[in-house]
């Protein structure tokens, strides 16, 4: 465990081979549920070429833009609608349209899997002060970990394929879920909370009822930065064959390829504006869309209403 022929620079104090314990335990776990890492692998490949074939082979690039544009108009207003239109068609006159829907792809597979565990994480985390305590240096620890270390542990599990992108991508951004999600439960007024106590509601009424959605602007902010992490991480994750931006950016690196770097790397700035600005318009609630449900919110209790008053008079009568 400790090696006592060769120290640390101090001289004093033997060296710790933590990597090498590291290394040991996850080719240990990739010998012993290899097929359970085939089969992650065989999924995420599904969904990510799901997903690209969405964005590429049933509509036309431009046609895909100008839904891209609809997207952002429903969400907010017409003026996001006309920058999301501008924005992807600077990607498709730089011939990065493709990549770029590869990227977007991974992105929203990663980001997907990543809220589905980090949401229910950080309501756990809010409900109970000892789960907090646990998984916050896990949050800390994989947040503050550099991309490029989760790297050659996604290649020991995956090789070098678009699934080690999407794990790497998926281990990156999960942290901001967790981590909003809890901030955004514990910040929910006490008062309120004991107030529906006190009219009789169950811990999952006043999960789902109150402090969900008081916390729902807070959790999407987690949202927003799920998504860009995961951009960002997708990127990275070039290095290990997931292809996409990435991948060209990573081709520009080893080729020195200038124009390459800059088209690529422009392409993945415009991505990055239109996904932030479409998730900054969805927790704003201000858009066309939010509007309309929030309306259609408002009319169901009234249609409950009015027909538990027709069952009651059909009844009576």
């Amino acid at each position: 465990m400790i090696r006592a022929q060769e120290e640390t620079d101090s001289g004093i104090i033997p060296r710790l081979e933590i990597g090498n314990w590291l290394e040991t335990g996850f080719n240990w776990i990739n010998d012993t549920f290899g097929a359970f890492f085939d089969f992650v692998e065989s999924l995420l490949l599904t969904l990510t070429d799901d997903w690209l074939g969405v964005f590429l082979n049933w509509p036309d690039a431009l046609l895909m833009a100008v839904i891209f544009a609809l997207i952002g108009w429903l969400v907010r207003d017409w003026k996001l609608g006309v920058l999301s239109l501008a924005l992807m068609a600077f990607v498709i006159t730089v011939d990065m349209w493709e990549n770029a829907m590869d990227t977007l792809a991974m992105v929203l597979v990663a980001a997907f899997f990543a809220l589905v565990i980090a949401i229910p994480v950080g309501i756990l985390a809010a409900k109970s002060q000892r789960a907090s305590q646990v998984v916050r240096p896990i949050m800390d620890l994989m947040q503050t970990m550099p991309a490029f270390v989760w790297l050659p542990l996604v290649l020991t599990l995956f090789g070098l394929n678009v699934t080690a992108g999407v794990v790497a991508t998926f281990i990156f951004c999960l942290p901001p879920g967790a981590r909003f999600t809890e901030l955004g439960i514990r910040q929910v007024d006490s008062e309120v909370v004991e107030a529906g106590y006190a009219f009789g509601s169950t811990p999952r009424q006043i999960l789902f009822r109150i402090q969900l959605p008081l916390a729902a602007r807070t959790i999407m902010a987690g949202v927003g930065q799920v998504i860009m992490l995961a951009l960002s991480m997708a990127v990275i994750a070039g290095f290990v064959g997931a292809g996409g931006l990435g991948g060209e950016v990573t081709r520009a690196i080893t080729t020195v390829d200038i124009a390459l770097g800059f088209e690529s790397g422009l392409s993945v700035v415009m991505l990055a504006v239109f996904l932030d600005r479409v998730t900054a318009a969805i927790s704003g609630g201000e858009g066309i869309l939010p509007k309309l449900l929030r309306r259609r919110r408002k009319t169901a209790p009234k249609d409950e209403q009015t027909e538990g008053a027709k069952a009651t008079a059909a009844t009576t009568a």
